[in-house]
């Protein structure tokens, strides 16, 4: 792959010789991450090639810190074997910037942080190289999450659970528009359907094996291609359709060059939303009048199914998400016998998050704010359903390696949103 990159025309290394590779660490959720043998054969071959220094970066997502996805994935062992530096994003300082993709700049949330690393890359892209290696992934909120989605990792915490709504796909493309890989390299061993975040019990029916590489240049060019193997187009992906609008990349298919495998083999359209399985015993209440995908819908749909089917988690709750609610909602809650439960979103908080605290106690109604706060959810769920911390983790992984690394995260200066039962 890296010989066919050379044979267009720009080196792969730049004049440091300074190498920063972005992996999609979101989680250490099986099935979740960028393959660490991937990453390992990218890093050993930048070592040959003449790297001098090579980073490899993350900042994982609301609910978890990039010390302890790098150690459960394998990523430290992986920089450790190679000489690789581990930069954990999200204990980094930042610099504010502005985004400005939307006209008449619609967005509630008008300027996010991004850490000093990116930064220095931004102000030297003649100068170090950025690999951006993204999983082969659909997603239930963004239709796909590979190169340029991949960089939504950039922002802070923070800055990220506002506007998760129907404007996610214009701010993914904001952050974009500022700092654009060198190389992205999609890591299409296997894929994942339903979306990017699939319970190991259903791993059966929502992990495909592709046991591809999809890489080049342009980065818009290589999420085309890899969108197309999932069977989608631009208009199946918002974000992919507004990167081309702004001219970022090419996105007609047609124009972009193929070497290897043909896309005529992948003859199947893979869906992107959540498998629509849930526990029976929790009451879901959308709005009538919006409920944003992008964030209160599926942020929670998601944590539900992965802790009922992979943790054995309980049910007898409700869960409130949207806008536009009856006026009896509650008689009908206390007539089911429902009587705790989480309202997810600053709409149904706004609409109807004192009314259900002030009848059931607001310690059995759990808010998760803004365009749903992933940690605040999460803590939520963990109690509503019964499911420990350490549950979550995989076998083997204890409360004092769990202590070890966020305490180290927190001393370092990590700016995570964690659940609080941490």
């Amino acid at each position: 792959m890296f010989s066919h990159l050379e044979k267009g025309g720009k080196p792969i290394l730049k004049s440091s010789k300074e190498v920063y590779i972005k992996v999609n660490g979101i989680d250490f959720k099986k099935h979740a991450y960028t393959s660490p043998e991937v990453l390992e054969i990218i890093i050993k071959y930048l070592k040959e090639f003449g790297a001098k220094e090579i980073y490899v970066m993350e900042n994982s997502t609301q609910g978890n810190m990039s010390r302890i996805v790098f150690a459960i994935t394998g990523y430290s062992k992986v920089c450790k074997k190679t000489g690789a530096k581990a930069i954990y994003l999200d204990e980094e300082k930042t610099e504010t910037f502005t985004f400005k993709g939307k006209p008449k700049n619609e967005y509630i949330l008008k300027t996010f942080r991004l850490p000093k690393t990116i930064v220095k890359i931004m102000k030297n892209r003649d100068t170090f190289t950025y690999i951006n290696i993204p999983k082969l992934k659909t997603h239930s909120m963004a239709g796909v999450t590979l190169g340029i989605k991949n960089q939504w990792g950039f922002p802070q915490h923070a800055d990220r659970g506002i506007d998760h709504n129907y404007n996610l796909h214009s701010k993914i493309v904001d952050v974009y528009e500022y700092i654009q890989p060198d190389i992205t390299i999609i890591d299409g061993i296997e894929g994942t359907i339903h979306g990017h975040y699939p319970p190991t019990a259903l791993e059966d029916r929502l992990v495909k094996k592709f046991n591809i590489l999809i890489g080049g240049s342009d980065t818009v060019s290589v999420d085309v291609v890899g969108a197309r193997v999932f069977g989608l187009t631009l208009d199946d992906v918002p974000h992919l359709k507004i990167a081309n609008e702004r001219g970022l990349g090419e996105g007609d298919l047609s124009k972009i060059k193929v070497i290897g495998k043909s896309l005529d083999e992948y003859k199947e359209k893979y869906p992107t939303d959540l498998l629509q399985e849930f526990p029976k015993d929790v009451k879901i209440i959308k709005g009538k009048e919006l409920l944003c995908q992008e964030g209160c819908k599926n942020n929670p749909l998601a944590t539900l199914q992965c802790f009922w089917l992979d943790n054995q988690g309980k049910g007898g709750f409700f869960i409130v998400m949207g806008k536009g609610f009856d006026e009896d909602l509650v008689e009908q809650l206390k007539s089911e016998g429902y009587a705790k439960g989480l309202v997810a979103g600053f709409c149904a908080i706004d609409e109807v998050g004192e009314k259900l605290r002030e009848e059931f106690g607001k310690k059995n109604v759990f808010f998760s704010h803004n365009c749903n706060n992933l940690a605040e959810t999460i803590n939520a769920l963990f109690k509503l359903m019964d499911v420990k911390a350490l549950d979550v983790f995989p076998p083997g992984f204890s409360i004092w390696k769990l202590l070890y690394y966020a305490i180290a995260g927190i001393l370092h200066g990590s700016k995570a949103l964690i659940p609080s039962i941490f």
